[in-house]
């Protein structure tokens, strides 16, 4: 029989072939204004860290063969989260944790509703990279529009020193129907970044971040996809941004997806 899951499914590129658990259904913060996928089951780490122990020892013994198992994390949950239950997390396979950080740039953070600090969000990046689970953070370009583009890329790529993650995943914003933001938009409020002010939002992110990350920016809602090692790709991955920019070598509006 096939799974049967509640809601539209999500799932970041590097799981493109990953089995999906539908552990919970919800977001216990749900106030984001930008979010309209993640009303469901992006927020695995609220249930009780014993039940999720026992999940991960089901799993690994159900299936042998099982490279790694993966949740989502809302920062709130993290905080929750004792060093001490993460590392007993991590001795019973959970190997990475995929954090949306969004955005270094408090009044963003505040403005979006994301329900915590730029301080709080560093403090659960950091307690995840102690306890030796695999840290992905997801960041938007775009999110504060055209008239923060430069805080928000450069503050970003700070937050982002501070945590030191593993890797690090580029979304560009997808103003989705229904949404806060959505209405901001509609009401004049918010105004949309261009493909070239995306470009170059990203290329001060990149030339910020000194953190040794694996960048990646080949989620289909971004204008270019590229990807490498930072720091030592910097220089290639500027020259790339920079080509696209002056040969306004973007994808289409068609292309693009949540």
């Amino acid at each position: 029989m096939l799974p049967v899951y509640e809601g539209t499914i999500w799932r970041p590129p590097s799981e493109a072939r990953s089995l999906i658990l539908q552990a919970t259904v919800g977001c216990s913060n749900n106030t984001c204004t930008f979010c309209g996928p993640y009303k469901t089951d992006g927020d695995a780490l609220v249930i009780r860290t014993q039940q999720l122990i026992d999940t991960l020892d089901f799993l690994y013994n159900e299936f042998p063969r099982l490279e790694r198992v993966g949740v989502y994390a809302s920062p709130q949950n993290l905080l929750q989260k004792s060093k001490n239950e993460l590392a007993h997390l991590k001795e019973h396979g959970l190997g990475i944790i995929y954090l949306g950080v969004e955005t270094g740039l408090d009044p963003l953070l505040e403005g979006v509703k994301k329900g915590v600090t730029r301080q709080q969000m560093i403090c659960v990046g950091q307690k995840i990279v102690k306890s030796q689970i695999l840290l992905s953070v997801t960041i938007i370009i775009g999110l504060g529009g055209p008239e923060c583009s430069e805080d928000h890329a450069r503050e970003t790529a700070s937050i982002l020193n501070s945590m030191k993650p593993d890797y690090m995943g580029a979304l560009t914003l997808m103003l989705v129907e229904g949404t806060e933001l959505y209405q901001q938009y509609k009401r004049g409020e918010f105004t949309l970044p261009t493909p070239g002010e995306t470009l170059q939002e990203m290329r001060w992110l990149i030339e910020s971040v000194e953190c040794k990350t694996m960048f990646r920016s080949s989620h289909a809602s971004n204008y270019l996809p590229i990807g490498g090692n930072l720091p030592e790709d910097r220089k290639k991955l500027l020259q790339e941004i920079k080509r696209a920019q002056e040969k306004k070598m973007y994808k289409s509006e068609y292309l693009r997806g949540l």
